[in-house]
C-alpha cells in the first residue's frame, strides 16, 4: 500500500468533497469582484517577499486567481477544470484529490520562495489537473473548436512538450512552477507509470 493510501485511511473523515467546484467558485468570485473594482487581484498574487512582510494571505489566495484572457476563455477554462477535477475526485475519492491539489499548492508555494521577489502563477496547477485526468482517461475525446474530436492523450502530450520547452527557456520562477507540477505528477502517478512499463 502506497503512502497516499495509508494517509487516506487516517484523514478520510476530513476530506473536502467537491473541491474542484469550490476552487471554480473562488476563481469566479475573484473574476467578478475584480471586474467590478471591489477587489484588486494584485493583492492576491503570491509574491514571497510580501508574504514575509506580513501579507500571509497570499499563500492561499493565489490559487483563486482566475486564468488570463477574456471572460469567454476564462469561463471555458473553469468549466474544463471542473470537469477534470470532479472526474479525478470521482475516480480517486475526495481525500486523494484533496492531497493532489494540496501537494501541488505546497510545492508551488514552497519553491516560489527561491525567487522571493517574483510573482508565482497557479496556471501549472490547473494544467496538472488536466494531465492527471488525461493519465487516467487517455482515450476521452474533446471537440477542439467544437468540431474536431481529439483524444486527450494527444493534448496531454502537447502540454508536456510545452512544459518541457517552458522549463528549458523560461525564467527561474516559471521553471520552479513547472517543476512543482512535475514533482506532484510523479508523486501521484509514478507507481502507475512503473506498472505500465513492466506490463509492456
Amino acid at each position: 500500500m502506497s503512502w497516499i493510501f495509508r494517509l487516506e485511511r487516517k484523514l478520510e473523515p476530513y476530506a473536502v468533497t467537491n473541491l474542484a467546484l469550490f476552487l471554480v467558485i473562488g476563481q469566479t468570485f475573484v473574476l467578478l469582484t475584480g471586474m467590478l473594482g471591489l477587489i484588486d487581484p494584485e493583492f492576491l498574487i503570491l509574491v514571497p517577499a510580501l508574504v514575509q512582510a506580513g501579507e500571509w494571505w497570499r499563500l492561499a489566495s493565489f490559487i483563486f486567481i482566475p486564468p488570463p484572457n477574456g471572460p469567454l476563455f476564462i469561463a471555458f477554462a473553469l468549466y474544463l477544470f471542473y470537469l477534470y477535477g470532479s472526474t479525478l475526485e470521482r475516480i480517486w475519492g475526495a481525500l486523494h484529490f484533496n492531497l493532489f491539489i494540496l501537494v501541488a499548492w505546497a510545492l508551488t508555494a514552497g519553491l516560489a520562495f527561491i525567487t522571493p521577489y517574483s510573482a508565482t502563477t497557479n496556471l501549472y496547477i490547473g494544467g496538472l489537473v488536466f494531465l492527471g485526468f488525461a493519465a487516467l482517461n487517455p482515450n476521452f475525446e474533446l471537440l477542439v473548436f467544437f468540431v474536431l474530436p481529439v483524444k486527450v492523450k494527444w493534448l496531454a502530450l502537447i502540454l508536456w512538450l510545452t512544459y518541457g520547452y517552458t522549463f528549458a527557456v523560461g525564467r527561474l520562477p516559471t521553471k520552479l512552477a513547472v517543476l512543482a507540477a512535475l514533482l506532484t505528477f510523479l508523486l501521484f502517478f509514478s507507481r502507475e507509470m512503473l506498472l505500465n512499463l513492466r506490463s509492456n
